[in-house]
């Protein structure tokens, strides 16, 4: 898919669970929660984000939460403020 969007110009709306996988090789990214868009931007900037990184890619967060033990509208709470 990466060579055809390269090549070809072609664009794919690619929706996938394993987060790491699909930012890296995205250009840009949306993060749903129960069907809503809870933050978007360039795939770059999500893959360096603190919150996805812990709740998403399971990297940092001193205590290395999963996200299924955060209330979501705790989080959502942080990242829309």
């Amino acid at each position: 898919m990466k060579d055809l969007n390269t090549k070809e110009r072609v664009t794919f709306l690619l929706a996938e669970q394993n987060t790491n996988m699909a930012l890296r090789y995205a250009d840009y990214g949306y993060i749903l929660e129960n069907g809503r868009i809870v933050m978007d931007g360039e795939a770059k900037s999500l893959r360096e984000n603190e919150d996805v990184k812990e709740f998403y890619l399971g990297v940092g967060g001193a205590d290395r939460k999963s996200f299924r033990d955060v209330k979501s509208y705790k989080r959502r709470k942080r990242w829309l403020a």
